[in-house]
């Protein structure tokens, strides 16, 4: 399996590794942390230099109940940091965290080359057709609900189920457009309970019949340190831990705040693999 990220070709006979950069104030884990150019530069530069593949900019909080911001926000937020780090890492492949077509747009001119999308193309009706004019590489999540509401009383049949579901329809929908590179996430903490969340993680392997690589993003998320009495500070132990769980299972991408343990789990797993 391959994606076209701007004319380079990542393939993923070896799983890959996203740092996570939140431009953010309230985000769960690092709100705030990334507030002026030099922040920004020093830790895109620490995750590049430990061997991230992809960098994930935010500019909209999704933690549950997170506030609403408008698309006017989002992009001021957003621009400046895709042109900052073009401008001072010219072969950085940057994922944009948005679900809306028109920031996607925007941020693929700006210098982008991904488009992750945590509502899976249910909070913007023109976001398969943008992805689809565009040619890049798509992140496809599952949410139920809105990062506002979703955590308020999430239910499912019969999760696993509903997930492979989800994603053949929405698949389906966008090879009828031609968007050629498609890479699924269960969505980990999003619209599900604790009990979902470990369901999926333990079943993960069966989401590679779609045929799609995976990404999977647990890192420091309450599903881990909720279960463990902690807090997302805390959280770094378990979150390499549920990584390994999903690299046994064949995920293919990991999206984390802490690029280096990310990287060494990957190289136990593969070394097992050999």
């Amino acid at each position: 399996m391959t994606i076209n990220c701007k004319g380079t070709l990542i393939d993923f006979d070896t799983p890959k590794v996203m740092g996570i950069l939140n431009i953010t104030p309230d985000s769960f884990f690092d709100g705030g942390m990334y507030k002026n150019e030099k922040e920004i530069l020093s830790q895109t530069e620490k995750m590049l230099t430990a061997e991230a593949t992809f960098i994930d900019v935010g500019a909209y909080s999704s933690r549950p109940g997170a506030k609403h911001i408008s698309e006017e926000e989002e992009l001021s937020r957003i621009l400046p940091v895709i042109e900052l780090l073009v401008r001072h890492f010219p072969d950085i492949i940057i994922s944009v965290d948005t679900f809306r077509s028109n920031v996607a747009t925007q941020t693929i001119s700006a210098g982008a080359a991904i488009i992750n999308d945590i509502s899976g193309g249910k909070m913007d009706s023109d976001m398969f057709a943008t992805v689809a004019k565009l040619q890049v590489p798509y992140i496809l999540m599952h949410m139920q609900g809105t990062p506002q509401n979703m955590q308020e009383k999430p239910s499912y049949q019969n999760i696993t189920k509903e997930l492979i579901s989800f994603f053949a329809e929405q698949l389906f929908k966008l090879k009828q457009l031609k968007v050629n590179d498609v890479i699924i996430d269960v969505g980990f903490g999003f619209g599900k309970t604790l009990d979902h969340n470990y369901e999926l993680l333990k079943k993960l392997s069966l989401f590679k019949s779609l045929d799609a690589p995976i990404l999977t993003g647990v890192s420091r998320k309450s599903m881990l340190y909720k279960l463990l009495n902690s807090s997302p500070q805390e959280a770094l132990n378990a979150t390499s831990v549920a990584n390994t769980i999903a690299l046994l299972n064949g995920t293919n991408i990991l999206r984390v705040h802490d690029v280096k343990e990310a990287i060494e789990a990957v190289k136990i797993v593969e070394q097992i693999k050999k």
